[in-house]
């Protein structure tokens, strides 16, 4: 402040024929007695004289300061209704930029909202979702932490835990908040506090060799000297935060080289003097601790970073409130506006606090250095700062090196830059990031699942379900597959169902084809020796017409079969259906018939009155074509209002798209299936009735037999089919079609086949009627 005071001093254009003049009050970071130093420069006592009246303007039209907020708010509101002016050089806290309540306060350091969101985009950078807080229990901690969390918690960031520090805390407090720090899973601790406040918790730390902790620090304390030694740097070591720009002031260091005790009347060069030679001017010391002081020592020769002037930044900021007000008064005292009244406008010997506040609000400049200094309405320069990593040198100091920045003024998106590849973590590790989470990031094919009672960053990872997949890491939700999709196993992308049906190229497909297509040749091979043999007493006898009709029917039975593998078509779906029903209702008829020629026959006592002359070849074949046509009109029906179609099953089978045929109506279906039902038990009632005629030609045994196997097949296929899974239930309506087919076959066609094959005596007309020698006999 001194060196800018003197240059501005010697400047002839800035405020000529002006000299500024300073007074300095040493506020010992009380608020109290801040305000006290404030009040004695604003009323022009330096002493307390009671009885003095107030003078109507304050002898000083502003004051720079204070380095801590609190003490600023305190000085602030108290000399705010006075008009004077304070500009501060380090106060950040953000309840500075309300108008209403600090209305002449300006500084030239950014507001904690700023760097608030500086943190909070550096957080974000590193992934830290699970961090912890310090704050100085003092306006500055408190707003910076607040601020700060409400911007993280945006970006699903938790805190772990959050303390407060002050300097005057007794040590049982700093050690508890110690432990708080060893027990916590947090690896990333936030400190927003001033030097002094946070010191006794660092120093406790130290002691206690804790180390792992990746430390961020705000601006009040990241270049601090005290912290960031070699002692310090195995818990320290890797501090990362946000500092004010640094710059080099031309000139400066010229100047604090030509400090002597002599050439100076500032109440503090002895100090200087004394601290920085290890020496005294006070008698009483010279033999105890110290040599005596002679004033003429050289600074050129002492090795102290407080020459080094390559990194000023708070010093930098005093620079800039020096010569903001400079420029206010210049404004107010050679105003050439005339529109600003008279009342805005003044002389160096009248100037009133209110006027220079006035000027100060508005006044914008570029300093020497290339910066440009102006408030905005809320009396806040523009926001930058530099990102800071504490490093070891080769030299063994600790380096405060600029690593990155931020700058709240660039353009969206451009903020924010940083190098990793030249920053040094904890541990003086510098290929691995720190990670502090509460939990591990969920895999894609997972979700997250809070637990109970904890922050959203502590979550367990819960597989998708069925048909639900994540691809992204930490999904909150598992998004469900669409309808003709399912999940893979990992439950990481949906991929298409399986398509399922009973095709000819599966085993069972291929069993069953067979199966179907032997059916198909025994059935051939039993018509041709019918055929071959039609003239024989056995096939004349067992009426040949509706025989060769029933063969036919049956060959159709085994022939459907087929219809029902390979994948549905509208064609194989209408056959299938409408195919079988009319086969089976032509076989069921046929044997109806012949159950009820057996009987006519052998009830009839009287031959010439006989009624099978009423139950001829005509007749029988009227019956059949009638119980046939009957399905013929259903299937008509059926397929005239809703045919069977080919559909994709998704219901019943969530990661296979069963294809199958819809029966369409299931009116038309379940009345094609009942009259079926119908004649097969109408058939086995008959033939039961019969089955106990005599002699050898009792075909009713033979058909209650083959009705039995039929009616056993297809009541042992329901349950059957409705407990088989996709392409298994076609494979059981098919299985029950070749079994009862070949069950009718067998019992009522391999008999005769054998007699006429094999036991070709038995074929004559004596043996059918059983006139031949009897075994008692």
């Amino acid at each position: 402040m001194i060196f800018a005071i003197k240059e501005i001093n010697q400047d002839e254009n800035l405020l000529p024929n002006v000299s500024l003049g300073y007074r300095i009050h040493d506020s010992c970071a009380s608020p109290s007695q801040s305000l006290r130093a404030a009040l004695t420069l604003a009323n022009g006592q330096e002493k307390v004289i009671p009885e003095v009246k107030c003078k109507g303007v304050a002898p000083i039209p502003v004051i720079i300061g204070e380095s801590g907020s609190s003490q600023s708010i305190s000085i602030s509101r108290a000399v705010a209704p006075f008009g004077i002016s304070m500009v501060s050089y380090f106060s950040t806290c953000a309840c500075l930029s309300n108008k209403q309540e600090f209305p002449t306060f300006f500084r030239t350091v950014p507001s904690d909202l700023f760097q608030a969101k500086a943190l909070a985009q550096l957080v974000k950078h590193f992934g830290w979702t699970w961090i912890a807080t310090i704050a100085g229990d003092n306006e500055y901690g408190r707003y910076g932490i607040q601020a700060f969390s409400e911007k993280v918690k945006q970006d699903g960031v938790c805190i772990a835990f959050s303390e407060t520090v002050l300097r005057t805390y007794p040590k049982e407090r700093i050690l508890k908040i110690v432990d708080t720090i060893k027990t916590s899973t947090a690896k990333v601790i936030l400190a927003f506090a001033s030097e002094g406040d946070l010191y006794p918790l660092l120093r406790e730390i130290v002691q206690q060799n804790i180390t792992g902790i990746q430390w961020i620090a705000s601006e009040a304390w990241s270049t601090a000297a005290r912290p960031s030694t070699l002692h310090n740097f195995k818990s320290l070591g890797g501090t990362i935060g946000f500092a004010s720009h640094k710059m080099k002031i031309p000139e400066f260091r010229k100047f604090l080289l030509s400090l002597r005790p002599s050439n100076s009347t500032d109440s503090f060069m002895n100090a200087f003097w004394e601290t920085i030679f290890g020496c005294t001017f006070k008698a009483d010391m010279y033999d105890s601790m110290f040599n005596r002081c002679s004033g003429k020592e050289n600074l050129q020769k002492v090795n102290n970073s407080f020459f080094d002037i390559s990194e000023l930044r708070v010093s930098y900021n005093v620079y800039k409130a020096v010569y903001a007000i400079a420029h206010g008064l210049h404004s107010l005292l050679f105003c050439q506006d005339k529109s600003l009244g008279a009342t805005l406008c003044a002389n160096v010997s009248n100037i009133e606090p209110w006027q220079l506040f006035h000027h100060l609000k508005d006044i914008r400049f570029t300093n020497r250095l290339g910066e440009n200094v102006y408030f905005d309405q809320n009396g806040d320069p523009p926001a930058s700062y530099d990102l800071i990593n504490w490093q070891l040198n080769d030299k063994g100091l600790v380096e405060h090196v600029t690593v990155g920045y931020f700058d709240a003024s660039a353009e969206p998106g451009k903020e924010f830059m940083i190098n990793e590849d030249i920053i040094l973590w904890h541990g003086n590790q510098s290929t691995q990031v720190p990670q502090s989470i509460c939990s591990e990031s969920c895999p894609p094919g997972t979700r997250k699942a809070v637990q109970d009672g904890q922050p959203i960053c502590c979550f367990d990872c819960i597989s998708c379900a069925e048909g639900e997949i994540s691809n992204a890491t930490d999904s909150v939700e598992c998004v469900k597959c669409p309808l003709e999709y399912w999940s893979s196993e990992d439950r990481k992308q949906c991929v298409l169902k399986e398509i399922e049906f009973l095709s000819f190229e599966d085993t069972m497909g291929i069993i069953l084809m067979i199966v179907a297509l032997f059916g198909t040749f025994i059935t051939l091979v039993m018509l041709s020796v019918f055929l071959y043999c039609k003239d024989t007493p056995i096939v004349k006898g067992n009426n040949s017409e509706l025989s060769f009709l029933l063969l036919f029917s049956l060959l159709l039975c085994f022939l459907c079969s087929l219809t029902f593998i390979g994948k549905p078509s509208v064609w194989s779906c209408v056959l299938r259906h409408t195919l079988f029903g009319i086969a089976f209702v032509l076989c069921v008829s046929c044997i109806l018939v012949k159950t009820i020629v057996v009987l006519k026959a052998f009830k009839a006592t009287v031959p010439q009155k006989s009624t099978m002359k009423w139950f001829g070849a005509a007749q029988q074949r009227s019956i059949v074509c009638a119980c046939t046509l009957i399905q013929v009109l259903i299937c008509v029906t059926w397929l005239a209002m809703a045919p069977p179609f080919p559909a994709k099953n998704m219901r019943h089978h969530n990661a296979k798209v069963i294809l199958e045929c819809d029966v369409g109506s299931p009116i038309a279906f379940y009345c094609a299936l009942g009259y079926i039902g119908v004649l097969s038990g109408l058939c086995f009632v008959l033939a039961f009735l019969a089955r106990k005629l005599p002699g050898n030609f009792n075909e009713a045994k033979l058909i209650t037999f083959s009705m039995l196997i039929f009616c056993a097949v297809w009541l042992t296929f329901i349950p059957a089919y409705v407990s088989s899974p996709g392409k298994y239930t076609v494979a059981v309506e098919t299985f029950a079609i070749l079994s009862s087919s070949f069950g009718l076959l067998f019992c009522i066609f391999v008999p005769k086949c054998y007699i006429i094959l094999f036991k070709p005596e038995n074929n004559t007309k004596k043996s059918l009627m059983g006139k031949g020698p009897s075994k008692n006999s």
